[in-house]
């Protein structure tokens, strides 16, 4: 390879614009060469080499000091442009691909807002603070899609679904409360055994549609047939905020996991049921393949944050 080929090298014109710009704030070759770690012989070879490049001289080597040609005085503000920011491009990658800078995409259930989710967010700002967090509101359905679409980079869903395209791993289990309007004969108990849900087999049930969430749709379900009924499907809403909001109406009563009980609403009262097996799980997903650094410290300090919550 000869030098007109080594001096197309990005790399190489770098190095010699680092030369160039050590020797112009120096105006010496022997404390240039030794602060840039090199003998002199190399150090004059780059900065000829550059000087080709630019087609005249960048420094006076004359009888006297070292000193910067014209050329050379118009050429060091450019260089010294080009060498601060290949230092923050690459102290930016390091970042990113550290897991420490970026963009994270993550979707969240509703009902997650309620419990883990500020706290999680916090922790992770807290180590993170130069990640740059997109945040969408979204059942679990969606949330898969999205993770297939590479629309999010990571989950917060309730009961995922199994998908071998996707990895999951639980961060909370909840139970359920019945959540029924404050006049209800059912709100005069501080527990309401299972047994005792059958009291509401003639009440339409307020519900989030199961493509919203098949699972949890089907975890109430199984709590009713627990008490011995079929529930009446009467009105649907996509958020558990438009459900208890639905109750309060006197629209129906709902079965809902243990953390809505925090959307306060005056005449709405949450009953936690008991004695029951049945829960409800919040995991984190994310696609299988992928190895964003980012999506590994989030999981990171998801899990963390469940190991201090048990």
């Amino acid at each position: 390879m000869d030098d007109m080929d080594m001096d197309d090298r990005p790399e190489l014109g770098l190095r010699q614009l680092h030369a160039f710009a050590v020797l112009a704030e120096e105006l010496h070759f022997g404390r240039a060469a030794e602060r840039l770690g090199i003998a002199q012989p190399p150090l004059s070879q780059q900065i000829r080499r550059l000087e080709t490049r630019v087609g005249y001289p960048l420094f006076s080597r004359g009888p006297g000091p070292v000193a910067l040609t014209a050329a050379g005085s118009e050429l060091l503000p450019a260089a010294r442009r080009a060498l601060d920011e290949l230092a923050v491009g690459l102290d930016a990658a390091r970042r990113t691909g550290g897991g420490a800078a970026g963009r994270l995409r993550i979707g969240f259930a509703a009902s997650l807002a309620l419990t883990v989710l500020p706290d999680l967010l916090r922790a992770y700002r807290d180590l993170y603070p130069q990640v740059d967090l997109e945040i969408r509101e979204m059942t679990t359905a969606p949330q898969v899609a999205a993770l297939h679409g590479q629309l999010i980079d990571l989950g917060l869903l309730r009961e995922p679904p199994d998908d071998p395209g996707l990895v999951t791993e639980p961060i909370l289990s909840e139970g359920f409360v019945v959540v029924l309007p404050a006049g209800h004969p059912l709100a005069a108990r501080r527990v309401v055994p299972v047994a005792a849900l059958a009291a509401l087999a003639a009440e339409p049930f307020v519900l989030l549609p199961r493509e919203a969430g098949p699972t949890v749709h089907d975890r109430i379900l199984d709590l009713c047939r627990e008490a011995g009924f079929e529930p009446r499907l009467g009105q649907q809403a996509v958020e558990w905020q438009t459900v208890c909001a639905l109750v309060e109406a006197g629209l129906g009563v709902s079965l809902a996991p243990a953390s809505i009980r925090r959307i306060r609403l005056k005449r709405v009262a949450y009953r936690r049921i008991a004695p029951t097996t049945v829960r409800t799980t919040v995991a984190m997903a994310w696609r299988r393949e992928d190895r964003n650094p980012l999506v590994e410290r989030f999981a990171a300090v998801a899990r963390d944050a469940r190991g201090q919550r048990r």
